[in-house]
């Protein structure tokens, strides 16, 4: 039996695997290399990460997964289609779960019932449904730091009707409901169940910050050793960084993967005219964000994208004045002074709300952050 394996989707997931692994290691007194990671290709790039990441020593083996989008599988649309009424639509849905269950399983790289534990980050995407459709005991993940606060994408996937939706997964396995609904889920590990509005009983409050601050600089380094990709440029951008600071207030802008591309791109136009009115401006797209922000702001500093805006926290003397984002929760950050989220009254001059304020459409009125 081998010991664990974290399914990760982003950088982010990642990142919380090797805090996770640093504190087992600290914890347990266990030897590097115990755990697998996994990375799904379906929503990100992971380009040479999965090398640097085995370089590390830290995990026994680093795996690609080329988990498919449910569009891969043509066969699945008609189960989609609105049948008129819950009965007939709840019917399409169990046929729709079992037949996604089984089109997924030629993908899987691994046995996952050699591992003792399953961390699987966003089971929202196909493996929940592979996991649970094989009986497969697993530990479910929070897809961003608090995000559920933000979007209980659970319940905002199952409007109407949740409390059945959410007995036939749990108590039956006919449908899957992802975060913490789903069978064989065994717990979701979430950062802080107080603010959540609506939490799940099967949630399991891990707090992050308590692993950050345990590393040691021996740990930061192995983490940045894996995650940077061009040290020598994100130097170079911190550079610049303590060079700005002497002449005038430092502001990073952090990007989400926003609407659609023309829009996103107007959206960080607007937001960079308003704040460079203050200060200098820095950019750090956001991992999945594919617009070409070096192309749009040629003449501003640009971090690397696949960096986690956490790991910024490693660096000594790395300071702003404020750091921005539309979504992006900022509680992790502790290289600035104030730290602002504009969230969903911001969205709605750019697009209707009903695309955006998920939480709203279940009930949770959320206010912009200024911290």
């Amino acid at each position: 039996m081998k010991d664990r394996i974290y399914v990760c989707h982003t950088y982010y997931h990642a990142y919380v695997a090797f805090l996770k692994e640093l504190h087992l290691r600290r914890e347990r007194g266990q030897a590097a290399g115990e755990a697998t990671l996994l990375l799904s290709t379906m929503s990100n790039d992971f380009e040479q990460f999965g090398e640097r990441a085995k370089a590390t020593g830290l995990f026994a083996d680093v795996i690609s997964f080329e988990e498919k989008r449910e569009d891969y599988f043509p066969e699945l649309a008609s189960f989609r289609e609105d049948r008129g009424n819950i009965v007939f639509n709840m019917w399409q849905r169990i046929r729709f779960t079992g037949r996604y269950a089984r089109l997924e399983a030629p993908f899987i790289p691994v046995d996952f019932r050699e591992y003792g534990d399953i961390y699987v980050f966003c089971d929202s995407d196909p493996i929940g449904y592979y996991l649970n459709r094989n009986r497969i005991y697993y530990h479910a993940m929070e897809d961003g730091l608090n995000c559920l606060v933000h979007f209980d994408a659970a319940r905002y996937d199952n409007r109407g009707h949740f409390g059945l939706k959410a007995f036939l997964s749990k108590k039956l396995n006919l449908i899957f409901v992802q975060n913490g609904y789903g069978k064989y889920c065994l717990d979701m590990e979430v950062n802080d169940i107080s603010a959540i509005a609506l939490p799940c009983p099967y949630y399991r409050e891990v707090p992050r910050q308590p692993f950050v601050d345990a590393l040691t600089r021996e740990d930061k380094n192995l983490i940045l050793q894996a995650f940077v990709r061009d040290m020598e440029e994100l130097q170079k951008r911190i550079a610049e960084c303590g060079e700005a600071g002497e002449k005038r207030n430092k502001i990073l802008i952090l990007t989400d993967p926003l609407c659609e591309l023309d829009v996103r791109e107007q959206i960080f136009k607007d937001i960079v005219a308003e704040y460079e009115k203050q200060g200098q401006v820095f950019i750090k797209p956001h991992p999945r964000d594919v617009l070409d922000y070096r192309k749009i702001f040629p003449d501003y500093p640009i971090f690397d994208k696949t960096v986690p805006m956490e790991m910024l926290n490693f660096f000594e003397g790395l300071h702003f004045e404020q750091v921005i984002t539309v979504f992006t929760d900022l509680k992790g950050i502790g290289f600035a002074d104030k730290c602002v989220r504009l969230s969903h009254e911001f969205m709605d001059k750019y697009e209707d709300p009903e695309m955006h304020n998920q939480n709203k459409r279940i009930g949770i009125v959320e206010k912009n952050e200024e911290v």
